[in-house]
């Protein structure tokens, strides 16, 4: 009496090739399991870094006085910016009221000629209008906690590409590349306003723009003049040079 079993003969030899794309897919399957644990790695070292990134002195309450692009963490310097102006918002009567509903987008330490430093600190474009209300004293407080550094306020903007032609999509005139740069431009050189600009061309091709501004506002800007030229050389990639008219009006 048979127990149900049933013969299939002897097994079939297993070919070259068979062994090589068993011997493929079981690397490929490790390399995958690797790839998968280093980036489940690095993303446990963001988070801790991350979490030990603010220094102590930053609160989190600070955190509300900057808003980053597309969630994006805020650097170990742009916590510092953002906790001078919590300490601002709580600790100056003439500017509490004023920086109430302020906050900045980002803000960089950059290096100038003869071991200085500037801080440019970025504000959304809508509050450029409150900021300018308050920029003397915000400033003058600013620099005060950020002592041997000259600060400067920038509005965020955008560049736009130009639409392809037949494009019913109409680019902001606040959106091309010669708006933007003026307005940083405005920006960078505020409270005194621009009254006049010159050309210079050299022999080597170079274009170097010379802006006049508004005497009436030297006391507040004639300090940071060469800080303006770096500064808006990095935003803009441009070489500028700033003055005053010869001619000064009372």
């Amino acid at each position: 009496m048979g127990l149900g079993f049933r013969c299939r003969g002897p097994a079939r030899p297993i070919g070259v090739r068979t062994v090589y794309k068993q011997l493929g897919t079981q690397t490929l399957a490790l390399e995958v399991k690797e790839r998968t644990a280093k980036r489940t790695l690095l993303r446990r070292l963001r988070s801790s870094l991350h979490g030990a990134s603010s220094p102590p002195s930053v609160s989190r309450a600070s955190r509300r006085k900057i808003q980053k692009d597309k969630g994006l963490e805020p650097t170990e310097f742009e916590d510092t910016v953002a906790q001078a102006f919590f300490d601002l918002e709580n600790g100056n009567q003439e500017l509490k009221s004023d920086l109430k509903d302020l906050y900045i987008n980002g803000a960089v330490q950059m290096d100038l000629p003869g071991n200085r430093k500037a801080v440019i600190i970025y504000v959304p474009y809508r509050l450029r209008k409150a900021y300018k209300k308050i920029h003397v004293r915000l400033v003058r407080e600013l620099e005060k906690k950020f002592s041997g550094k000259d600060v400067v306020l920038v509005a965020t903007r955008r560049i736009v590409r130009p639409p392809k032609k037949g494009s019913a999509v109409v680019r902001p005139r606040t959106r091309t590349l010669t708006a933007v740069h003026d307005g940083i431009l405005e920006d960078v050189v505020y409270p005194a306003e621009i009254v006049g600009k010159r050309v210079r061309y050299h022999l080597d091709g170079r274009k170097i723009m010379k802006i006049f501004l508004d005497p009436k506002e030297r006391n507040n800007t004639e300090y940071k003049l060469d800080t303006f030229s770096s500064v808006y050389r990095r935003l803009c990639g441009k070489d500028v040079v700033f003055d005053y008219p010869m001619t000064e009006t009372a």
